[in-house]
């Protein structure tokens, strides 16, 4: 059956291929050493007092067409970690999110924090590609990866510094898990149908092996959400269109870190 998925899968297959010919691996291998050093995604979402807020700088999307068409990635992105997110997530799939690698790479030049390239990752030259751009963390989404293919990549993204988060929608997807990877996000939107479900995050976190930070992904619309699947076991949430669809993102942001329960209690407190 053909989905929404397999037709970006589809559309990334012949997107590589052009832009590989356009630049080598060879010419993005020479571009990594000038790259920033990665940060730890893992670390800061470990931190005491983190927000735990991966904020996502998108301006359209499958389910929803465009979100914020006009949006500055440099207003946006800053304003963000201004906020106190403990990432940032970019997208860079262009013809069904209109990401850019250039957003990605102007966002990186002015943040400090982790950044995760937010993209269907399909072949190994996009995590040269993501190295070479900066990024401190990839996504394996594991529906459209086998096994094999989220090991591999997995193992590249960390000989690279980076690290990897594996996206998961159902408990038979945990099987891609392996050591290689870094983090576990759980997607509350299915990617065949986009509707969401904060329950999906909460059915599957038990059944994540310890030792895998927890990422929440989708679907997460105010401060007790938050609450909620932290109590789950979650420390990172990962949140875009609750942001991106208001007038002033980062604004947006900044209000929902300060309704977070626990967040909210540690500002007062100091």
């Amino acid at each position: 059956m053909n989905t929404i998925l397999s037709e970006i899968v589809d559309f990334k297959r012949i997107e590589i291929k052009e832009r590989s010919l356009r630049h080598s691996i060879d010419l993005i291998h020479q571009c990594i050493p000038f790259s920033t050093k990665p940060v730890s995604l893992r670390e800061r979402l470990s931190a005491e007092g983190a927000s735990g807020i991966i904020a996502e700088f998108k301006q359209h999307s499958p389910s929803l067409g465009v979100i914020n068409k006009e949006a500055d990635v440099v207003k946006i992105t800053t304003g963000y970690a201004a906020a106190g997110v403990s990432a940032l997530s970019v997208l860079t799939e262009s013809r069904y999110f209109g990401g850019s690698l250039d957003n990605f790479s102007i966002a990186r030049q002015n943040n400090t924090c982790p950044m995760l390239q937010k993209d269907f990752f399909i072949d190994e030259y996009q995590i040269y590609e993501a190295r070479a751009l900066g990024a401190d963390v990839i996504l394996l989404i594991a529906a459209i990866l086998t096994n094999e293919e989220v090991k591999k990549f997995a193992s590249i993204a960390a000989d690279l510094g980076m690290e990897s988060i594996l996206e998961v929608h159902t408990e038979d997807e945990l099987e891609r898990l392996c050591d290689e990877v870094s983090l576990v996000g759980v997607n509350n939107r299915d990617l065949k149908t986009f509707a969401t479900d904060l329950g999906r995050a909460e059915n599957l976190s038990l059944k994540i092996p310890k030792g895998f930070v927890k990422i929440a992904e989708s679907g997460i619309k105010t401060g007790a959400d938050v609450a909620r699947l932290r109590n789950a076991g979650y420390q990172g949430f990962l949140i875009g269109e609750r942001f991106m669809s208001q007038p002033d993102p980062a604004k947006a942001c900044a209000d929902f870190i300060q309704q977070i329960p626990s967040v909210k209690s540690q500002l007062i407190n100091k």
